[in-house]
């Protein structure tokens, strides 16, 4: 795991100047490879490749990147593990391919030799990000990952290609002229992410899951990415071709395939671990790690005062029945909130999911005792976890089942406030809209009814600002139903659409890039069984009944979890990874909150229009309504604008 940071200038570059210049984009990365650094010029050709290493394999310096290939054709910064590389170096070493150490990157160039990028990049079972140099075609490839564990940015500068494993990387080059980009900021206020492709920088992007870039000199801006990998197209053939088998078999095959991935994940040079929250996943993951351990597994929990945000019993009672090396922390508000000024340079660009805050404290703690571990992460969006994937689908299918003149007839009677329909749908409003006033509860209401789409409805129902392009000056918005294509019969049960658009957008977009930056802030690679390509494919094969059953979701994870541990101890409502956010806003964060919305702040910089981010700071903190995510959203905007303008 590791950091990794380059540029490619086809017309040439000075070799000293170069080497500096890589240095100052390597140097910002430190946190992602505190155990070695190295750098790769060819002026000449004009690229530039540069390396922060955390090592995992190998530790000794034969792991040491960039990294040549066997004949020299091939050199690589890579970021991430291969971890089916022993499997392959086998097969490498029958074709007579020899290694001098035992690293993946090394066997990684093997494969590539081999069978050529692409080829290879479909055999291997990883999460990854790398540039590669093809010193004869004198080609450069950018690749990542299947569902997007690693992250990989890129951008033209002139007639030159940066790319970096974070944003700041790319800043660091002294020619990177930043320029907002008013969309995404737009869509950040609606998600509280940025959805790829874009970045918060105008002509800068995240390359997408599944996909390689491949450069030529001649090239220029013209190419773009290339899927080897597509989920869309995953989807649409375990929805053509549904496991038929008994339900007992589907069990057994998915523990054995489930237990796979988490072997393949527990190989490691340097100790390792796992999180252990006490729900589903994260219970399944250590079950399987300790049934294949010879010593007890090291996990790792954070725990609140307050109930409502605290599991760390259930971890502990989880952690005492399989017999691991448990270590629990309880967080004081003040260890947490001590954690937000370093969100904005954590993160790298705007991003606004509050549960930031207790991740980076058990990546923090989990730290000082390992260098790897496990999680739990995707089990909801693969598996259908989330209490959307219940409430959405009914909504939908109420509104469908409406014709356009009792919609229409339903907004003017909510548009009224005080009628005796209004007041005895209350208590549906509050399920749909959440902690709201009865007004606003009234008002969103009226929008769900209006909703085109059950795509559309997803994005209604995930977003913030519900209108952010009134918010952000000079800002548009497409509707998703025309940005994003749709896998071949998802669209026939609205339970497995919005788990498909949770896995194309809220899953790589937020949960990995909440994943990684936290993780890799304190230099710990975080790794996810479930996010293995063939789990991923499995579970788009299996029957919904599988996954969503009985009022509850993830009904064959649960299956393959009570055989190692009691379906008393897990068994519980889903609860959140979060913080008391609106309670803070209100209390410890109010000076900070309120400096950073000041009215004449917002209009000097020109972002946001200031009336309605007052307005809804004004009613969040009478304490009639709740705005704490919208309110969070423009904070961390804010927020990471004064980082990186300071």
């Amino acid at each position: 795991m590791c950091g990794i940071a380059g540029f490619f200038q086809p017309d040439g570059v000075g070799d000293t100047a170069a080497q500096d210049t890589l240095r100052a984009m390597t140097d910002v990365l430190r946190h992602r490879g505190p155990d070695d650094a190295g750098c790769w010029v060819d002026p000449a050709a004009g690229i530039a490749l540069g390396h922060r290493r955390l090592a995992i394999l190998d530790l000794s310096p034969l792991g040491h990147q960039p990294m040549h290939s066997a004949d020299g054709r091939y050199v690589i910064t890579f970021n991430g593990e291969i971890y089916n590389f022993r499997a392959l170096r086998d097969e490498l070493a029958a074709l007579r391919h020899s290694f001098r150490g035992h690293s993946d990157t090394e066997v990684l160039l093997a494969a590539v030799r081999q069978w050529a990028v692409q080829p290879a990049v479909e055999r291997f079972n990883g999460m990854f990000a790398f540039a590669l140099w093809d010193r004869a075609e004198r080609v450069l490839h950018l690749v990542r990952d299947r569902p997007g564990e690693k992250p990989l940015y890129y951008g033209w500068l002139g007639g030159t290609l940066l790319f970096g494993s974070e944003l700041k990387a790319l800043r660091a080059h002294p020619g990177f002229r930043p320029e907002i980009d008013r969309d995404a900021l737009a869509a950040f206020l609606r998600h509280g992410f940025i959805p790829a492709p874009r970045t918060i920088y105008r002509g800068v992007f995240k390359l997408p899951p599944g996909t390689m870039l491949s450069v030529r000199a001649e090239d220029g801006q013209r190419v773009s990415p290339v899927e080897y990998w597509s989920a869309r197209q995953a989807v649409a053939q375990g929805l053509r071709e549904p496991c038929r088998e008994p339900a007992e078999r589907l069990v057994e095959e998915f523990d054995a395939l489930l237990r796979d991935a988490v072997k393949l994940r527990m190989e490691a040079d340097v100790p390792l671990g796992a999180f252990l929250s006490g729900g589903v996943d994260s219970s399944a993951i250590v079950a399987l790690m300790q049934a294949q351990s010879p010593r007890p597994v090291k996990t790792f929990t954070i725990g609140f005062e307050e109930a409502r945000y605290n599991e760390a019993h259930h971890a502990a009672a989880v952690a005492r029945h399989l017999g691991t090396e448990h270590t629990e922390l309880y967080a004081t508000p003040a260890e947490a909130l001590a954690v937000i000024p370093q969100l904005p340079t954590l993160y790298d660009e705007p991003f606004a999911d509050c549960s930031q805050i207790p991740t980076y404290l058990v990546a923090a703690l989990t730290r000082r005792h390992v260098t790897v571990s496990l999680s739990g992460d995707a089990g909801d969006e693969l598996l259908g976890g989330y209490r959307r994937y219940f409430r959405g689908p009914a909504v939908w299918r109420a509104i469908k089942r409406a014709p356009p003149s009792l919609r229409r007839a339903l907004a003017r009677a909510l548009s009224l406030r005080h009628t005796a329909l209004v007041k005895a749908a209350n208590p549906l409003l509050r399920r749909w809209t959440g902690k709201r006033s009865f007004t606003e509860r009234c008002r969103q209401a009226q929008e769900i009814l209006a909703v085109p789409s059950a795509v559309e409805l997803y994005r209604y129902m995930m977003s913030f600002w519900k209108q952010p392009a009134t918010v952000v000056l000079g800002a548009g918005e497409a509707p998703m139903s025309t940005t994003l294509p749709l896998p071949m019969g998802v669209e026939a049960d609205v339970r497995q659409l919005w788990m498909y658009l949770d896995l194309v957008t809220y899953l790589p977009d937020d949960i990995l890039v909440k994943v990684d930056r936290a993780s890799m802030g304190v230099s710990l690679e975080s790794r996810i069984p479930l996010l293995d390509h063939r789990v991923i494919e499995f579970a788009w094969r299996l029957p919904p009944a599988f996954k969503i059953r009985d009022g509850g979701g993830k009904w064959i994870l649960r299956q393959v979890l009570n055989r190692y541990v009691p379906k008393a101890l897990v068994e519980r409502r889903k609860q959140g990874f979060g913080v008391p956010l609106a309670a803070w806003l209100r209390g410890p964060l109010r000076g900070w909150a309120e400096a950073l919305l000041d009215e004449r702040r917002l209009r000097a910089e020109g972002f946001f229009d200031p009336r309605p981010i007052r307005q809804k700071w004004t009613e969040h903190l009478s304490g009639g309504t709740s705005w704490d995510y919208d309110l969070w959203a423009v904070l961390m905007f804010q927020a990471w604008l004064e980082a990186t303008r300071s």
